[in-house]
């Protein structure tokens, strides 16, 4: 029993520690847009690629040859080329423009609409009717996405119409992200698939904005925060969130995770003075309770 009371612990902390520091990676994202200059256009083909590149070149010298085994059947690579484009690329490109077009807390939370649309498609899928707590998960998201964009006076918007429909737009691509490499996971580690998905995904993003046309400021801070987004908001956050998802199963994982929109908020807030209204705030939480409410449905639904 001690034992289980401990792996569960190690797990919260692990998860915890994961959604902590994707809320570093948003807030690094954000300084490098408000105080470098850079453009999630340069930003995020680089990073995929240097971070992508990092983990399969783990997998190659662990395994060598088999590192490409994903190439052998001509349905995985279709498919992995999709998650990385359809999926990884977009999700991460829409995420990090809604940051330079508004701030890491308003994307984060924007995103996190996801669980919503994902109840959605399972209701159609299923051919039923929204539960009485998924409704009020719904109108809570709603509601968010109100106060957030509007502060309540409808006929004006507290963030841009772009940046508005880039965050909503980012967490589509996060369903895609999530159910598109359901197959696939059942063959392939999951680290394996991020690690192809990157690497294609940046790619293509490089070819399509060229990032070495742009003309960015290499300094000690740019550099500093480009390793922390590589190395503690992509590699190390996705390691320990997964490591989590092993030992309390991924309904409980999901709920600690919830801590990514807090830390990014709070991390902007302190470190880049990020300011933020009341109503804000509100917005944040109505959003938040949604994320629970999903979670603990599907952590109710997991245990019947």
């Amino acid at each position: 029993m001690e034992m289980k009371d401990t792996k569960e612990k190690l797990g919260i902390l692990m998860t915890i520690a994961g959604g902590c520091l994707w809320g570093l990676s948003a807030a690094c994202g954000q300084f490098l847009f408000d105080v470098k200059g850079a453009t999630a256009k340069w930003m995020v083909p680089i990073r995929l690629i240097l971070a992508g590149s990092l983990m399969l070149f783990y997998y190659i010298i662990k395994e060598k040859k088999e590192a490409f085994r994903i190439w052998k059947k001509k349905r995985d690579a279709i498919d992995v080329i999709i998650y990385g484009i359809a999926g990884l690329m977009l999700c991460q490109f829409t995420y990090y423009y809604t940051i330079e077009l508004s701030n890491a807390g308003t994307a984060t939370v924007l995103q996190y609409i996801s669980p919503v649309l994902i109840m959605i498609l399972v209701c159609i899928g299923e051919k039923r009717v929204p539960k009485v707590m998924e409704v009020v998960a719904l109108v809570l998201a709603i509601l968010g996405i109100f106060l957030i964009a509007t502060h309540g006076d409808i006929t004006h918007l507290a963030i841009s119409k772009e940046a508005l429909v880039i965050g909503l737009f980012s967490a589509w691509t996060v369903v895609v992200y999530n159910m598109q490499p359901k197959r696939l996971m059942r063959y392939y580690a999951t680290p394996y698939l991020l690690a192809w998905g990157m690497v294609i995904g940046g790619i293509v993003l490089a070819m399509v904005f060229k990032p070495w046309q742009y003309t960015v400021k290499i300094d000690l801070g740019l550099i500093l925060a480009f390793a922390t987004i590589i190395l503690l908001g992509t590699i190390s956050s996705f390691s320990l969130y997964m490591q989590g998802v092993k030992l309390i199963g991924p309904g409980r994982a999901s709920l600690y995770c919830c801590v990514e929109p807090i830390a990014a908020t709070l991390i902007c807030a302190v470190w880049l003075k990020e300011p933020f209204a009341p109503i804000d705030i509100v917005g944040f939480l109505c959003i938040i309770a949604t994320i629970l409410i999903l979670g603990f449905l599907d952590l109710k639904k997991s245990k019947e």
